[in-house]
């Protein structure tokens, strides 16, 4: 090469550089822009921080009423908290204020209910409103006038064990009520068409029109005068329908996921069986069991349970929890079972509940926007400010160059009807490159991509509660997920047993009966006290006569091998009295009961994790059916035992007894002094395709690591057998755990991939050490009512369907609805497709622009006429925000998204790829624009009159099949993003 051109190929790629270096900085402040700007947390963000976002989008909406459609309005949301907060005090005063009332109200007159004649003919014998305000006031003094919890039940034709006949619920609907509160209804088709015609542009747009087609009837005549404009109302006729169209769709999708997540079932006697029915169909007389967890449905009166405490900060705003019991009965909808257990008779539902009626007056204040909607706002506010002056400068352009050679041929003082429509159409092309210029689709096309993905994962058993679940989960780069239900099966059965210094397989009946043998009749009696009596499980009778046991995995695998070992051994072990019941704690991880036996003795028993129950004893049932001292190297042998199990991916438990002199109430369980009994070897078979999710996470860079409260062994053995712990993790224990420095925790956490016996605080540390000191985005797991504070605190809480309680799924963002791991892969496939379906789009769409902005400002400045008329661009906007989003939003998830890392926080939405994309193909389509704009006739040899109409037609096919490739180029592969 000669010396010349090299030096002058040098010069051009060190201007080069120089300009691209130019961009990068460009693209720098644009970055900076967004992020102080446009940028919220994906969960919690503070309302200062969406205001500023909305503050910062300025007047540069062209419709906002749609654009914002999807975001909260945050004044309402505010009267909204201010509703909550009165009615919260009103129902205080109810609670608290009108018991003193009602103590000193013997001389007042009391309201009076009648009893109509439908009441009486339906056969029951007091009044829906008097029933409803017994429980809201808490009113004792009527209860008690009528004949208490039994004479209520009498009156609404209930029975404690029966429950009420099926055959009366539209009965009891008419007369008492149903279970629903007042709702808005919903969004017609036209309020979409409402919505899509508040549009300014294309209001502006169809006055240009009327205009157009006022003056073109006046210099051109029927029909040539209307061809203009009638050509634009039809295209935004057009562009609303499918607007509109889009828009109603995507209300149905979401209507139908909000229903999905309003469906809570709870269990219920009915016609003398137990069952489980949707809160909508309760109805007054309903016998309702409760547990920990759960959210009352309806107002009621406590019949029995044990330990019941009821949080009410949701109603009365009172942070304290309130115990239940028959002497305070009052159970009001709304509020949470804290902790214990016990059936309650329904009194009200639906309106005639506070909590009825606090809903009702609540608007739909919607969903808090996600971090790609905001900062897509953020894009399309920047382009937009762009359009604007790009379109001024056309329309000046035109005018200026107009007037020029109108005042050059024949003067600026002659004037006709047909310069009038050049001005008006001049205006029009103007008004339409803001259409286009502004890029409304930009976070609409977030919400439709995230409602089909939501539509998908429902279908693949995943609600998401949160749309920004959906979006913050494809950048999860961390699961903490729970054993037990989600990595295995959930279907538990009792494996080995230990009893009586005896180790025994019990999987089939002759190893029970082998069992009989070899252990004393009074030790397996005592067994099955403690197995009948230390349970939360029972056994109910269904619909068709059989019978089935309800409760826990872990409690139905052992109230079953009971059930299986009882045989003859029926004495004593159903014959006793429950005193006091103290339901598991996942803090103290034990349950335990107090009983009188026949014989007038008091005993407790205690069950629970295996290493705890055992430094509770002080002596141990022998093979001769005597208690004798634990010793050192009985205490080594047993624990031996434990780990035996647990090493086997044996969930261990233990059962214990001790016999007291005194019975109280409220004594808590003792903490020494018991007796081992057994210790149980439970089977809980990892899910089949764990091994190859967890291998997914891993290559697609996500670590995964098991957190539970199971004994170690177990839970290394399971995390082995699904590949989450390799040889370069560790497990660790709660209380090692949680007794590290911050410094330690900062070098020992990226190493953690097993933790046991953890507590809810400990999950809750982890994650939010993850994500402080690491800034990870962490997807965490829980199904109880104590992982609330570690599902609100991770970047994405997820909830299992079947053995989540409701508290733990109204903290969540995601509910898994089979409680399977595999299912947890698939919702961050959906996030990533999600996200690479929108980066995809806004490529797309920032081409278009660019191109469609310059294509006519220069043919503008150049030539005095756009060659991209109103009718076209309408149609190029058409194809840009709703055709081109239903393409590339709604994309599926493939394999190669899960071949790649997550991304990180903070990294550019639109990456340095995406920029090349974008110029690339901008330069290449003005480039091909512009040689059959300048130079279109001669290089086709057009001539004639008509020769620039055809040029025109040409450049605008050209432009629109360049779309058409451009589309197609956007969706062809993911790498090209990045």
């Amino acid at each position: 090469m000669p010396e010349a051109e090299r030096v002058a190929a040098t010069e051009w790629w060190a201007r080069l550089r120089r300009r691209l270096s130019v961009l990068g900085g460009h693209m720098e402040k644009l970055e900076r822009y967004l992020e102080s700007n446009f940028a919220v947390p994906p969960k919690n963000p503070s309302e200062e921080a969406q205001r500023r976002w909305r503050e910062a989008v300025g007047a540069i909406v062209k419709n906002r009423r749609r654009r914002f459609r999807m975001v909260p309005d945050l004044d309402r949301r505010s009267e909204d908290k201010a509703k909550v907060r009165s009615a919260q005090e009103k129902i205080r005063v109810a609670i608290y204020v009108n018991q003193a009332a009602i103590i000193f109200s013997d001389g007042v007159k009391k309201k009076e209910y009648q009893l109509t004649e439908d009441i009486m003919k339906a056969g029951f014998s007091i009044n829906p409103d008097e029933l409803a305000s017994i429980t809201s006031k808490h009113d004792l003094k009527a209860l008690k006038m009528h004949g208490g919890v039994d004479g209520i039940s009498q009156k609404v034709r209930s029975a404690f064990d029966h429950g009420i006949c099926a055959s009366d619920l539209d009965t009891r609907q008419n007369i008492y009520g149903v279970n629903r509160y007042a709702e808005k209804p919903s969004r017609s088709f036209w309020m979409f068409v409402w919505d899509a015609l508040q549009d300014i542009t294309l209001i502006i747009l169809m006055v240009c029109a009327l205009l157009s087609a006022v003056v073109g009837l006046a210099s051109e005549g029927w029909p040539k005068g209307m061809y203009d404009g009638l050509g634009i109302i039809l295209s935004i006729l057009l562009v609303v329908t499918v607007t509109a169209a889009s828009d109603y769709k995507q209300s149905l999708q979401f209507k139908e996921l909000d229903n999905e997540k309003k469906k809570i079932f709870i269990h219920v006697t009915r016609d003398g069986y137990r069952q489980k029915i949707s809160i909508y169909d309760l109805v007054v007389g309903d016998i309702v069991h409760l547990a920990i967890g759960d959210q009352v449905p309806a107002d009621g009166l406590y019949i029995h349970g044990y330990s019941l405490l009821i949080d009410e900060s949701s109603l009365s705003g009172e942070s304290d929890p309130v115990y239940v019991s028959q002497d305070k009965p009052f159970i009001l909808a709304g509020t949470k079972v804290q902790d214990g257990s016990a059936k309650m008779i329904v009194t009200a539902v639906g309106m005639r509940t506070e909590w009825g009626r606090l809903m009702s007056t609540l608007s739909e204040g919607g969903e808090d926007e996600t971090p790609l909607q905001v900062k897509l706002n953020g894009v399309a506010t920047i382009i937009g400010k762009i359009g604007l002056v790009f379109a001024a400068l056309t329309f000046l352009v035109l005018l200026v160059r107009f007037l020029i050679e109108k005042g050059m041929t024949v003067g600026l003082f002659k004037w006709y009807s047909t310069d009038a429509l050049t001005i008006v159409n001049y205006f029009a092309t103007a008004v339409t490159i803001i259409v286009v210029a502004v890029p409304e689709g930009l976070p609409l096309a977030v919400t439709l991509s995230l409602a089909f993905a939501m539509k998908k994962l429902m279908n693949d058993k995943a609600l998401v509660r949160h749309l920004s679940a959906c979006e913050t989960m494809g950048s999860a780069g961390t699961i903490c997920t729970d054993k037990t239900g989600t990595l295995t099966t959930n279907h538990m059965v009792v494996d080995k047993i230990w009893i009586a210094e005896v180790t025994k397989s019990v999987t089939s009946n002759n190893s029970l009966e082998d069992l009989n043998s070899v252990v004393f009749s009074s030790t397996l009696s005592l067994l099955l006290q403690g197995i009948f009596e230390n349970t939360s499980a029972e056994v109910v009778k269904e619909k068709d006569g059989k019978q089935t046991i309800l409760g826990t995995p872990t409690e139905r695998a052992i109230l079953e091998f009971g059930l299986i070992l009882e045989g003859d051994h029926d004495a004593e072990d159903r014959t006793c009295t429950k005193v006091k019941v103290e339901p598991f704690n996942s803090v103290k991880k034990q349950m335990a009961v107090l009983v009188t036996l026949p014989s007038g003795k008091s005993r407790w028993f205690c069950k629970g994790a295996s290493e705890i129950i055992l430094q509770m004893c002080d002596l141990v049932i022998d093979g001769d059916g005597n208690g004798i001292p634990l010793s050192e190297g009985r205490r080594k042998d047993i624990l031996g035992t434990i780990n035996f199990f647990a090493s086997d991916a044996l969930r261990t438990l233990c059962l214990a007894y001790k016999e007291v002199e005194d019975i109280d109430e409220n004594a808590v369980s003792p903490t020494s002094g018991f007796t081992l009994v057994a210790i149980f070897g439970i089977k809980d078979p990892v899910r089949p395709g764990v091994k190859d999710a967890v291998k997914t996470c891993m290559s697609a860079g996500i670590t995964v690591r098991m957190v539970t409260g199971d004994n170690i062994n177990t839970a290394k053995a399971i995390a082995k057998e699904c590949g989450i712990l390799t040889a370069h993790g560790i497990a660790i224990e709660g209380p090692q755990f949680r007794s590290k420095s911050p410094d330690e925790m900062r070098a020992l956490i990226p190493k953690i991939q097993v933790m046991a016996r953890s507590l809810p605080l400990d999950k809750h540390t982890l994650v939010k050490n993850l994500r402080g000191m690491f800034h990870e985005v962490v997807a965490v797991t829980g199904d109880g009512t104590n992982d609330a504070p570690a599902l609100h605190e991770a970047d994405i809480g997820l909830a299992m369907g079947i053995a989540g309680t409701e508290v733990a799924k109204e903290s969540a963002d995601v509910i898994v609805l089979d409680d399977n791991f595999s299912t947890i892969i698939n919702v961050a496939r959906w996030g990533r497709a999600v996200y690479i379906n929108i980066q995809k789009f806004v490529q797309f769409q920032l081409t278009v622009n660019i191109v469609a902005l310059v294509i006519n400002f220069v043919s503008a400045c150049i030539t005095g006429s756009a060659p991209l008329t109103a009718v076209q661009l309408l149609w190029v906007n058409m194809i840009m925000d709703t055709l081109g989003a239903l393409a590339l939003a709604t994309e599926p998830p493939n394999d190669e998204m899960m071949m790649r890392p997550p991304v990180r926080r903070g990294e550019s939405f639109i990456t340095k790829v995406m920029w090349r994309n974008i110029m690339g193909q901008s330069l290449y389509q003005l480039v091909v624009l512009g040689v059959l704009m300048f130079g279109g006739e001669k290089l086709l040899n057009i001539k004639g009159a008509d020769s620039k109409s055809i040029i025109n037609t040409l450049i605008f096919n050209s432009f629109v099949f360049c779309q058409v490739y451009c589309l197609s180029g956007c969706a062809s592969k993911v790498n090209f993003l990045h």
